[in-house]
């Protein structure tokens, strides 16, 4: 089976503006929400984002079929360009977490889910990166384990391992909650 991107990535090499419009509203909400759960920021998602469609716009023309799924390529320098970030917000220590806009449906249930959020969010950042990686390209971006595998560069079975030890990590953390 050929990569289903091929066709509107040669179409974007071309620089074919309807196809970018239609590349950008494919791919640009499961970039958001991967950078957004690995980052925990939604501005730097969004930037995170941007420099992987630019990326994509200098690559379109060299891009060879065949290589690799597009998908899978985009996924990498997505993550890659979120660790780029990481790294560097280690090196800045914040004084105050950001805020958070409450978002459920009442005010009770939207403190209980924010709640629930922060701790599913902090537990998920509290892992070792390449266990938050598998969890998030397998639960969040919802990727099977072959592509998931590929993304990050390991085998099925070293994915799996991530998985399961990231998933332990996870109840570990979450065990006093009563919805998990």
């Amino acid at each position: 089976m050929g990569d289903p991107d091929e066709e509107l990535l040669s179409r974007v090499a071309t620089g074919d503006p309807a196809a970018v419009r239609a590349l950008v509203a494919r791919k640009l909400p499961r970039l958001l929400s991967l950078a957004g759960r690995i980052l925990g920021d939604r501005q730097e998602a969004q930037d995170v984002a941007q420099e992987a469609f630019l990326r994509v716009w200098k690559q379109a023309p060299k891009w060879r079929p065949g290589a690799a799924r597009f998908d899978t390529w985009l996924h990498r320098v997505a993550l890659n360009l979120c660790y780029d970030r990481l790294r560097r917000r280690r090196e800045v220590a914040y004084a105050d977490p950001p805020e958070r806009a409450d978002e459920g449906p009442g005010p009770d249930r939207g403190l209980m889910a924010a709640d629930t959020g922060r701790r599913v969010g902090a537990a998920l950042a509290a892992l070792p990166d390449r266990q938050r990686e598998a969890i998030v390209l397998c639960h969040y971006q919802e990727l099977g384990n072959i592509e998931a595998a590929a993304v990050m560069g390991v085998s099925v079975e070293a994915l799996e391992s991530l998985l399961g030890r990231g998933r332990r990590a996870l109840r570990a953390a979450l065990a006093d909650m009563k919805e998990l």
